[in-house]
């Protein structure tokens, strides 16, 4: 095993944690050449892996213990400010502490976020960090963003989104020069809400390559590289994309098997079918990066099982290696005037456009919109 940090792993966090969580930590040490530090309680981990048969993995996964969780309905800032011995805020310290290369979370997606800007931290120059996703497409991949971190956005946080975006698509995807497009209502200019209308000439000014708006439709179509949205838009089209992936799957599979017909064609069909359901199933995906913070942050799907957790755990090494955060820090650095300060902690509060009452006690790092339910 080379010397390179592991990955900490919430394993506590998802819906069939911990049990899935560590089955999936053990398959990912056995099949690769990658090491885990899973975060949580010690005493159930320690039986959950002499469940799994992770005897003789020790050197490459180790246990951190976290003596608290943080729940699926708890308010994400109250929960990181009164939770700091969470397993999920104890991952992204390793991180922070340069222990750990990434964190994997299937958790509260809204916690990880708020975790990861109490510990990591915002790269600088970053107004607020952004979640990404892919979208198959006929000739590969688009990658979506913002899908959720931030319900209501500002012109210029778009503008940042797309530099995020255009530094994933080249160090993750392999995209030389990707194209960058603005998810809108209409392909014109001119079209939109005010928020893409304000944002498309930032865009534009941007050392990108800007293909101008593209509708819904376009994302799948492969019409650009990286599409930028706001995070409330964002995930109604994530969820919009996942829901109709499975009613059409269900649908095939149902009326394959109304008939003999059916069921001898769907037979046939079957083997290649499959490669399709893959590549919009969220348990070969993996996981998704947050983008903006000064660290690699993976979350993952909220029912992850331990395939799922594979493939979060390779995101996060491949994530690591690649050095996506760092890109992503360096892509915002050289944007940005050279005589602009970073953003003060009190500008991007009051620039908040919804937050609930609640939240005012909270840090600066954590005064943002951020999501109650996973993604």
């Amino acid at each position: 095993m080379p010397d390179a940090l592991p990955i900490a792993l919430d394993a506590m966090g998802g819906d069939l944690a911990p049990g899935e969580v560590v089955r999936g930590a053990v398959r990912a040490v056995r099949e690769g050449d990658i090491a885990i530090a899973l975060v949580g309680k010690r005493d159930v981990l320690v039986s959950e892996l002499s469940n799994a048969g992770a005897a003789g993995l020790e050197d490459r996964l180790t246990v951190v213990d976290a003596g608290d969780v943080i729940e699926m309905h708890e308010h994400p800032a109250t929960a990181v400010r009164a939770k700091r011995d969470a397993s999920i805020v104890r991952a992204c310290t390793l991180v922070a502490e340069g222990k750990a290369a990434a964190a994997v979370s299937a958790g509260n997606s809204g916690a990880m976020l708020a975790a990861a800007l109490f510990t990591v931290k915002r790269s600088p120059g970053v107004s607020r960090p952004a979640i990404g996703a892919s979208f198959p497409t006929a000739a590969g991949q688009t990658f979506l963003l913002d899908v959720g971190a931030n319900t209501d956005c500002k012109p210029e946080w778009l503008a940042q989104f797309a530099l995020m975006g255009d530094a994933y698509a080249r160090h993750m995807l392999g995209v030389a020069e990707p194209r960058v497009a603005l998810l809108s209502n209409g392909e014109e200019a001119e079209k939109g809400s005010e928020l893409v209308q304000a944002a498309h000439p930032l865009l534009a000014a941007l050392p990108l390559q800007f293909v101008g708006n593209v509708e819904g439709k376009d994302v799948f179509r492969g019409a650009a590289d990286v599409v930028v949205t706001d995070g409330f838009t964002g995930n109604i089209a994530l969820k919009t994309a996942e829901g109709v992936g499975e009613f059409l799957f269900a649908a095939i599979s149902a009326e394959a098997r109304a008939s003999l017909g059916g069921k001898v064609g769907g037979a046939l069909l079957k083997p290649r079918l499959r490669p399709l359901r893959d590549r919009v199933d969220y348990r070969k995906t993996g996981g998704a990066l947050l983008l903006g913070v000064a660290g690699e942050v993976v979350i993952a799907h909220g029912r992850s099982d331990a395939e799922a957790i594979v493939n979060a755990v390779h995101v996060a090494r491949r994530a690591a290696d690649a050095g996506v955060s760092r890109a992503v820090a360096s892509a915002i650095a050289a944007a940005r005037p050279a005589d602009e300060p970073d953003a003060p902690a009190g500008e991007v509060r009051a620039t908040a456009r919804v937050r609930p009452p609640h939240i005012s006690e909270a840090p600066d790092e954590l005064r943002s919109d951020l999501p109650v339910r996973p993604s």
